[in-house]
């Protein structure tokens, strides 16, 4: 009889209560057989709800049973690096979810030792919201449809005008999120896919809402931008334009606009992160050649058509029947790597060249 592969979790956050947990325990032969989370209650709490038989009080006890197989890590970006050089050193397949650590340092070490162990899988939870759409993306781009890419353009509204009054969240706080702003590392790794790795970036951000009160009405200084640009330079040589911001009123809809020597294509995202969901759904493609006279709605085939798998290659990879392809722990280095950049030239006033 196969050998059940037995998963642990720490840190059962709302991704891994509503898509990590369920997703493993709808795979045939896997059992989630372990949670610790940030208090024994909370753990206790999760176990009940979906019948997990162990509970740890602490994480290191939960990589140090010889049970487990993998971990599944659905903790702030604080704690990734740590619990994640416990679980290979463990001899543990990691799951963890992205960020993949708080700084390019961490990252590329938790690359090196995941290369350490070739046997066991290294996985980041991937940015999900273009993957009904990446494959159409790709082809286009592969296929000509654009030319050469002259130059990409991505805005991200989240909010409208300036809002005091949202309590403090771990995303605020850098000792807890890293060097990600708002939704850039999100959208970054979509681009990543499409068109390859930027190879400088110069920034500009603004902290406009400079303070938060916490549950407990204790205020919190703030030095993340809510309103950030960011100008990249991409192999291919075309000119990346990016924005991310909490703070324009009335804003257009979110999307990416990718201009060519032939052709320009249109990536609506407006409504694929809904309050209750993920809507794969709502991401619409457009597209225009120097031979139309207007852009015209891109269908995207069904054999084409991608959606939330992640559990699925997680396991797949483990059983040695797929390679990890979102996301890899080296393109998770790329992705920390930008965003540290990012921050770098805030801080420094001038353009940072990649990789680090």
């Amino acid at each position: 009889m196969k050998k059940k592969l037995k998963i642990g979790i720490i840190g059962a956050g709302l991704n891994t209560r509503v898509k990590h947990i369920p997703g493993f325990q709808a795979i045939d032969g896997v059992q989630v057989v372990a949670v610790s989370n940030r208090s024994k209650e909370s753990g206790e709490k999760v176990a009940t709800e979906f019948k997990i038989p162990k509970v740890y009080e602490s994480w290191p006890d939960l990589i140090d049973d010889g049970d487990i197989d993998a971990v599944c890590i659905g903790t702030w970006p604080y704690m990734h690096y740590p619990m994640t050089m416990a679980a290979f050193n463990a001899g543990k397949h990691v799951l963890t979810e992205a960020r993949m650590a708080m700084n390019a340092a961490e990252a590329n070490a938790m690359l090196e030792v995941s290369r350490a162990y070739p046997e066991l899988v290294a996985q980041i939870v991937p940015s999900p919201f273009t993957f009904g759409i990446d494959k159409t993306i790709k082809r286009l781009i592969s296929e000509g449809y654009v030319g050469d890419i002259l130059s990409v353009q991505l805005t991200s509204h989240t909010g409208g005008f300036i809002d005091t009054e949202t309590p403090m969240h771990w995303r605020f706080d850098r000792d807890f999120s890293g060097y990600n702003v708002m939704l850039m590392g999100i959208w970054y790794e979509a681009l990543l896919r499409w068109i390859g790795p930027a190879s400088s970036v110069t920034a500009v951000g603004q902290v406009n809402v400079k303070r938060r009160k916490d549950a407990n009405g204790n205020i919190n200084f703030i030095d993340i931008p809510d309103h950030l640009e960011v100008v990249c330079q991409f192999p291919p040589g075309a000119i990346g334009h990016l924005r991310f911001t909490t703070v324009t009123g009335h804003a257009p809809g979110d999307q990416i606009w990718i201009y060519g020597s032939d052709g320009t294509i249109r990536i609506d995202t407006q409504g694929v992160l809904s309050p209750d969901e993920l809507n794969l759904d709502a991401v619409k493609i457009y597209g225009g050649t120097k031979d139309d006279d207007e852009m015209y709605p891109i269908e995207v085939t069904k054999e084409e058509k991608g959606y939330w798998r992640v559990e699925e290659e997680f396991i797949g990879a483990i059983r040695g029947q797929e390679h990890v392809v979102h996301t890899t722990f080296s393109d998770g280095v790329k992705y920390m790597e930008y965003t540290e950049a990012v921050s770098r030239s805030i801080q420094e006033q001038k353009t940072i060249h990649l990789p680090l």
